[in-house]
């Protein structure tokens, strides 16, 4: 299965990518897969592949892109408890820095890169993300929602806030059927219905769900939070959502 490192034409330069799709020579649905605060890296580029081995041209920007091509941050092999203060005081800067308007702009180019590359069919894409990827996923969501058919967030954060521009206050602008897979400490109880109000009143198919045991990256297998079961049951809901709403050939 090939996979590709791609550089994105963004007005403020160009983000490095990883690109996987299936060795077929036929054309597939579009899917932009949002990193986690980590970055790039080994197991995301797996995850990509395997997404892509069930039919999906996946594309996965760099969105630290802005500060040096991946690496932007060397990362232990594993990510431990003992490592994260460390790896985290690198991080924060970055994350800090990636404003709003960065993400929309990002959003913009990113879109425009996946949907005309000759591997993509024509028609509807998807969004996922991973921890900060998952707020990445909804802004972009809600500013294109003439071209994303589903958003997908595990682990989410930063997305129940206190800000104006929190993402759970854009789903009014939503179109896409909407999954979020929640550890059972990434929200509260009172965010979670504030969040599911919001997606009420935006009228979109959605579900969020709280899994069983799970705490925050519990899909990163280079962590401490890993967990199986979660795992594949964010491939269960991610791929029948796929399904139901991104056209295959």
């Amino acid at each position: 299965m090939p996979t590709e490192t791609l550089y994105i034409p963004t007005p403020d330069g160009r983000a490095d990518a990883l690109a996987v799709f299936p060795d077929d020579g036929e054309r597939h649905p579009g899917v932009l897969l949002y990193m986690d605060a980590f970055g790039v890296r080994p197991v995301l580029e797996e995850l990509a592949r395997d997404l892509a081995r069930h039919g999906y041209y996946v594309l996965v920007p760099n969105v630290y892109y802005r500060h040096g091509p991946t690496p932007v941050v060397e990362l232990p092999e594993h990510i431990g408890e003992e490592a994260r203060p460390a790896v985290f005081a690198r991080l924060m800067p970055l994350i800090e820095a990636h404003t709003t308007e960065h993400v929309l702009r990002d959003a913009d180019a990113y879109l425009r890169f996946l949907t005309t590359r000759p591997e993509v069919s024509a028609g509807p894409v998807a969004v996922t993300g991973y921890c900060m990827g998952a707020a990445l996923a909804m802004r972009t969501a809600a500013a294109h929602p003439g071209q994303v058919a589903a958003v997908a967030g595990f682990h989410p954060g930063f997305l129940v806030t206190d800000a104006p521009d929190s993402p759970h206050r854009l789903v009014s602008e939503l179109t896409a059927e909407v999954h979020l897979g929640l550890a059972e400490n990434d929200l509260s109880p009172e965010a979670i219905g504030e969040l599911n109000q919001a997606l009420d009143a935006a009228g979109v198919a959605y579900t969020t769900e709280v899994y069983p045991g799970a705490v925050h990256g519990f899909t990163m297998s280079d962590t401490d939070a890993f967990n199986p079961s979660a795992m594949q049951r964010h491939w269960d809901r991610l791929l029948s959502l796929l399904d139901r709403t991104l056209a295959k050939g």
